[in-house]
């Protein structure tokens, strides 16, 4: 193989295929990205067996070839090269090795067959469409942060995709939960998802597919099957998952219906009154005390160890006195992804789950359980 790319273009597609690989692997080929050229392109193969990332780049190709070499070596190397320098990549000869050259710099590397890299090729996908990626973008950046890292419940270790019916037409939903704290968000359904299965996509897909969302591109390719998702992306980026294999719960169950004890608060001030008395909150507990009574919020901690801390807000809140308390996180979290000027939170009791929106009907909600304080 003999062939000569420009480092801008080699470093941003090696910048997308690199991070799927993991620094510590007990089988070799997969700590190496598959480089392979042919007509006027070299492309870029990573995968740590269940996530593979291929990408193209314009080459000037003088001998078609492939091979692999380790990944994050090479990206290294390629990021330390001048701007605007052409890199040239060469194997040949019995002694394994893969030659880069810019400049005056040189480099060996030690390569390894590309026969022995594994194929996470997709299979059938009967199910696909394009949506906007600014949607896809909305969908997982407002539901990550609830996912589980609990392993034993694996089926809650990412986000629940799927489609279904609403009283205003058809939506695709993205639900994430730990049990402690839930997000879904819906957009209006792509064309050609509505019947799509529901799957749901592992915490390490999504976190790259977030990445590759922030490089561009006006829509994403989305091709399903029950097993595995495919993206591609623009550029010729493509980005293929398994998905995990399981049962998301029915997460309507624990969305409550007959809050009644309504009130709105202003986001800002809220979530800076929160971060200001969580401080001397215990690490462990973080819990944080919601005094209510008529148009008016009272914020509290009590820490053994550190003392109390408490703030008064005035709020729009008209119901019965309540006193319920939450994980200062969790709160911080969920208010950070309102977009609104405002916060809505509905309430029932101190034992049971609460409801947070940006306003009525809003097509993003959470839900929130309460802790004992």
């Amino acid at each position: 193989m003999r062939v000569t790319v420009e480092r801008a273009a080699l470093l941003r597609s090696l910048g997308h295929v690199h991070r799927v690989v993991e620094r510590r692997n007990t089988i070799p080929i997969l700590s190496n990205v598959l480089l392979r050229s042919d007509g006027s392109s070299l492309q870029l193969r990573a995968t740590d067996l269940d996530i593979e990332v291929t990408e193209s780049v314009p080459a000037d190709v003088a001998d078609p070839g492939a091979t692999t070499v380790p990944a994050h070596v090479i990206y290294d190397i390629v990021r330390k090269l001048p701007d605007g320098a052409q890199v040239s990549l060469e194997t040949g000869g019995e002694s394994g090795q893969m030659t880069i050259r810019s400049g005056r710099s040189r480099f060996a590397l030690g390569a390894l067959p590309e026969g022995d890299f594994p194929d996470l090729a997709a299979g059938e996908m009967p199910h696909g469409f394009e949506v906007a990626a600014a949607d896809l973008k909305r969908l997982i950046d407002k539901t990550q942060f609830a996912i589980s890292t609990e392993e034993t419940r694996y089926y809650l270790n990412g986000i629940y995709l799927h489609t279904l019916e609403t009283e205003s037409g058809p939506v695709m939903r993205a639900v994430a939960t730990d049990g402690h704290r839930l997000a879904r968000v819906e957009i209006p359904a792509p064309q050609g998802s509505v019947g799509m299965p529901g799957v749901i996509v592992p915490r390490k897909a999504v976190a790259e597919i977030q990445k590759l969302l922030d490089d561009g591109g006006e829509t994403v390719a989305v091709d399903l099957s029950p097993a595995k998702i495919r993206l591609r992306f623009a550029g010729g980026l493509t980005l293929i998952s398994k998905l995990i294999d399981g049962t998301f719960p029915d997460y309507q169950r624990v969305i409550p219906a007959n809050n009644d004890k309504l009130l709105t608060v202003e986001r800002d001030a809220f979530a800076k009154a929160v971060d200001r008395v969580s401080t001397i909150s215990s690490e462990r507990g973080r819990a944080v005390k919601l005094g209510l009574t008529e148009g008016r919020l009272a914020l509290s901690v009590n820490n053994p160890d550190s003392g109390s801390a408490t703030e008064e807000l005035d709020v729009d809140y008209e119901a019965a006195g309540l006193d319920i308390g939450f994980n200062a996180r969790y709160l911080l979290d969920i208010t950070a992804q309102l977009e609104g000027d405002t916060a809505l939170f509905k309430l029932a009791d101190p034992g049971s789950p609460t409801l947070i929106q940006d306003r009525e009907g809003a097509p993003a909600l959470y839900v929130l359980m309460p802790m004992r304080v």
